[in-house]
């Protein structure tokens, strides 16, 4: 059997990191789905700045856009839109077979405003409206000025996917603030049955800099102890962070507090599992798919992550195998004078800052493709 199918014995679903025209018009999306029993599909900037520089899927939009002084942020909302409506209209089959548990295609914020409550939430609207799918996610950075507006985003029944997420803390912030936004939702007569959300945490980035930091205290002369605490911490750390979020995620959505808003329908807000492809050629090409395969997961893969995974994954329930072995690697991460806070945040930070140049960039494949139509 397809091991990417298997996993929905596991209770987790397989999405696609990625979308670009062809995948609408050439019925890659719709044999994923029908092949690999794929259940949902996600984007962003750095996506789409790849499907603009390195293809002649939009030249139709240039060439209607021609001389009407139409803005590169126009014409990228323009694709970036009738994508993701093309591939929620693929996906409403899904969406409809699962009752709404799945068959989604998220669409992001500009990153831009990853520090603005405010215009997050105006933006995210606008694009809700837009869309007008019940199948659509608006994905919003898991930042400070971001919680808020996850919170208020659910409280009006808007599909939020939580994006770069990092530390087991801020995860727990925005899986309280759905919480918080669905009690509001339901407060004001909102039917929260109908409102989905996951929560983005990344993977990969994070042994990608702790095996860095590793490697610069090796250099710099590492006391025996720290020595001793760094052995055998490479490529173990992210999915250690990963395992304890997912205990968060458990503590969460079995309380009193969450059991009320299910009694009245309310879905839980998926750990979503991003940044799924190894960074590392030393470390297992489908590493971050086998070992966090739990219940009430998604995992959104890039397309090389699918087709390693298709041939060679192997499947078992591996997300809450011992958690006493998480929990040591973080304490031995701590032991060698690395702090998982300072990680966390220098990645949130540098997420938004590489997120902000590939919409930059992006902007900027769109102007000089529309010059030249």
């Amino acid at each position: 059997m397809n091991p990417l199918r298997q996993l929905a014995e596991f209770g987790q679903s397989v999405w696609v990191d990625n979308l670009q025209r062809s995948y609408i018009t050439k019925g890659t999306l719709k044999k994923f789905i029908e092949e690999d029993g794929l259940k949902g599909l996600t984007s962003n900037p750095t996506i789409f700045q790849k499907a603009v520089s390195g293809s002649d899927d939009y030249q139709d939009l240039f060439d209607a856009a021609k001389g009407k002084g139409v803005t590169g942020n126009d014409l990228y909302e323009q694709l970036a839109v009738r994508d993701v409506q093309g591939a929620a209209d693929i996906l409403k089959s899904v969406y409809d077979a699962t009752k709404g548990q799945d068959g989604y295609a998220s669409l992001e914020v500009s990153p831009l405003l990853a520090l603005d409550t405010q215009g997050t939430q105006e933006e995210a609207r606008r694009l809700w409206k837009t869309l007008s799918r019940p199948n659509v996610m608006i994905k919003v950075p898991g930042t400070v000025p971001g919680v808020p507006a996850i919170e208020q985003l659910t409280s009006e029944g808007i599909n939020v996917n939580v994006t770069l997420l990092f530390s087991q803390e801020r995860y727990r912030e925005v899986a309280l603030a759905y919480v918080a936004g669905l009690e509001k939702f339901a407060a004001s007569g909102g039917d929260v049955s109908r409102v989905a959300s996951v929560a983005s945490f990344f993977i990969s980035r994070i042994d990608a800099i702790v095996d860095k930091e590793l490697e610069k205290k090796l250099k710099a002369g590492a006391t025996p102890e720290q020595q001793k605490a760094m052995e055998g911490l490479s490529g173990k750390v992210a999915i250690a962070n990963a395992k304890l979020a997912y205990r968060a995620f458990k503590e969460v959505f079995g309380s009193a507090r969450w059991k009320a808003l299910a009694a009245k329908g309310a879905r839980v807000q998926r750990v979503l599992w991003a940044s799924t492809s190894t960074k590392s050629p030393k470390l297992r090409d489908v590493l971050y798919v086998e070992e966090l395969i739990g219940r009430d997961t998604v995992n959104t893969m890039p397309p090389a992550t699918i087709d390693a995974f298709r041939d060679h994954g192997k499947v078992r329930p591996s997300l809450e195998e011992d958690l006493p072995a998480a929990e040591a690697t973080m304490r031995q991460l701590e032991a060698a004078g690395i702090s998982m806070k300072t990680v966390t945040d220098e990645l949130a930070t540098d997420g938004i800052r590489l997120f902000s140049e590939s919409f930059d960039q992006l902007l900027s494949a769109v102007g000089e493709k529309l010059k030249k139509t």
